[in-house]
């Protein structure tokens, strides 16, 4: 068993704080220090802290105990980041929820976690008022940028018209603090609840291990709603009193622009939007990054071949690392002052635990593919309502990733795929990201996903959907060729269908279950 302490020494982390306490202290340590930054508003530590203390108070003002959950249905602005903090500060409840979500999915969460308000924006008010006439717990729509005053409609400004009130919450380290519905890759999506000490254990852990200050500026271009972003760009921010540059979408050009102008250290993204970027800075030169130390890649598998040109192309180092929405998310990163490999997401974060184990789960010995498991502070108190998928998901005391890997003698880990992505031909396993690390390297190749489709002879086989770059051409058959020369025949795709785009979701990841529902039922 490898930790991230053996792997590379590194100073050990005491967190004993709630989440509100990230942003206090950072405003105590760094009042005039620039906070966030969205389009032509700054506000620095000092005015942030004010700004989620207003709405605290006004938040305490309707009603709102600790426990009760709120939900934030807004899309990426400066308020998200202060509502976020200021629902912690109360110590209630933050659920982070997807703007794109429609009707029956926002019902299933305001209903699932029995949600006492919500903050929205205007185009949401007749769902969230559909909502609240069938939901008698969902009390309160507070709502940003009103035109006017609508009725039952709580105005955003109003709730910031009082008082600041940065008081401690009468709630410990070990109560929720957040609820995260999961991507739902299979069934109805469940809420991971992570407690103020798997947060701020998360914030810090990452941090310490990559090394970072308060001198960082980071770019928010992630969904602030997704995990990925509500750690890295909400969380470690206030944890070390840095900056962070929030977009209202991911647009590469407007992105690239953002990172010139406002001298963006720190990149998280996820692979897609890295390849995006690069198409929009084709014609720029090293020196338009010249600001920029790390692209941190999480959420999905980088393909090595965009590692390699990223890095050609602009010199930063890549800190690809990951680890599910229930463990807060991040698990193993890769180090900035350290040793970086290529197609590992790095060994576990300080106190972070990390076995591969077999079926069974018992710890299979180095370089062997089982499934991750996890074990530490950073890992969710359990699914809510679900107590029986928190049983299996737990069990033994470790968290069940659903991610195949394996680790090196160093603790680095690997991913291989997910779990229920392996495909088996006729009793062989495949792994799509093995197949899409191939397909990525053909020159014509922009995109790829494999996924696995039912086989009278073989019960499955692998069928890649793929993406051209502009003006490249080349054949289905070429393609399969290409990975015969590259894999053994059984890990080739039978059949590759070309795509003007691949589906994706709110946080960018290339959305497979979609891609195989519409290929099944286009069989029938």
């Amino acid at each position: 068993m490898v930790t991230a302490e053996t792997a590379h020494p590194v100073l050990r982390l005491t967190t004993d704080m709630l989440v509100g306490d990230l942003l206090t202290r950072a405003a105590e340590n760094f009042p005039q220090r620039p906070a966030v930054i969205f389009q032509e508003q700054e506000i620095n530590y000092q005015q942030y802290a004010a700004r989620v203390g207003l709405l605290a108070g006004g938040l305490k003002g309707l009603g709102i105990k600790p426990g009760d959950f709120v939900v934030l249905l807004l899309p990426n602005h400066m308020e998200f980041n202060i509502a976020y903090l200021a629902i912690a500060t109360c110590g209630a409840v933050v659920v982070p929820v997807n703007p794109l979500f429609k009707g029956p999915e926002l019902r299933h969460i305001f209903s699932d976690c029995q949600a006492r308000a919500v903050i929205t924006v205007p185009p949401f008010i007749p769902l969230c008022q559909q909502l609240q006439a069938d939901l008698p717990h969902l009390k309160h729509i507070i709502v940003m940028g009103l035109a006017e005053a609508v009725p039952g409609v709580v105005d955003y400004r109003m709730l910031m018209a009082g008082p600041v009130d940065l008081s401690r919450p009468p709630v410990g380290e070990q109560d929720v603090a957040a609820l995260l519905y999961t991507s739902g890759t299979t069934g109805t999506p469940k809420g991971a609840m992570l407690t103020h000490d798997n947060l701020t254990f998360d914030a810090h852990a990452v941090t310490s291990f990559i090394g970072v200050d308060h001198t960082e500026r980071y770019i928010a271009v992630l969904p602030l709603f997704h995990a990925f972003a509500g750690t890295v760009c909400i969380l470690a921010t206030a944890c070390t009193g840095a900056s962070v540059v929030i977009m209202d979408k991911f647009d590469p050009r407007a992105a690239v622009k953002a990172i010139r102008q406002h001298q963006v250290t720190i990149f998280p993204a996820v692979p897609t939007m890295f390849a995006a970027i690069l198409a929009a800075a084709r014609d720029l030169e090293t020196a338009d990054f010249a600001s920029l130390k790390m692209f941190v890649s999480g959420g999905a598998a980088l393909p090595q071949e965009l590692y390699h040109t990223l890095e050609a192309k602009f010199g930063v180092a890549i800190l690809e690392g990951n680890g599910p929405t229930e463990t807060s998310p991040i698990s193993y990163v890769n180090p900035y002052y350290g040793v970086r490999k290529i197609g590992s997401v790095g060994p576990p974060l300080p106190g972070v635990e990390v076995i591969i184990a077999d079926e069974n789960d018992q710890e299979l010995p180095r370089g062997q593919v089982g499934e991750i498991l996890v074990r530490g502070r950073n890992v969710m108190k359990g699914y809510l309502n679900q107590p029986e998928a928190t049983a299996q998901v737990l069990r033994g005391g470790w968290f069940h990733t659903g991610d195949l890997g394996t680790m090196d003698e160093d603790g680095y880990v690997y991913i291989v795929d997910r779990k229920k992505d392996l495909i088996l031909v006729g009793g062989f396993n495949v792994y799509p990201r093995e197949v899409e690390e191939v397909l990525y390297r053909h020159p014509a190749v922009a995109e790829a996903a494999v996924i696995g489709l039912p086989d009278e002879m073989r019960g499955e086989v692998p069928v890649a959907f793929v993406v051209l770059k502009p003006a490249q051409e080349v054949t289905a058959r070429q393609l399969i060729k290409f990975c015969q020369e590259n894999l053994a025949s059984y890990k080739c795709p039978r059949q590759v269908i070309f795509q003007e785009e691949l589906p994706k979701m709110a946080n960018g990841k290339i959305f497979k279950r979609a891609i195989k529902e519409q290929a099944l039922a286009e069989r029938q």
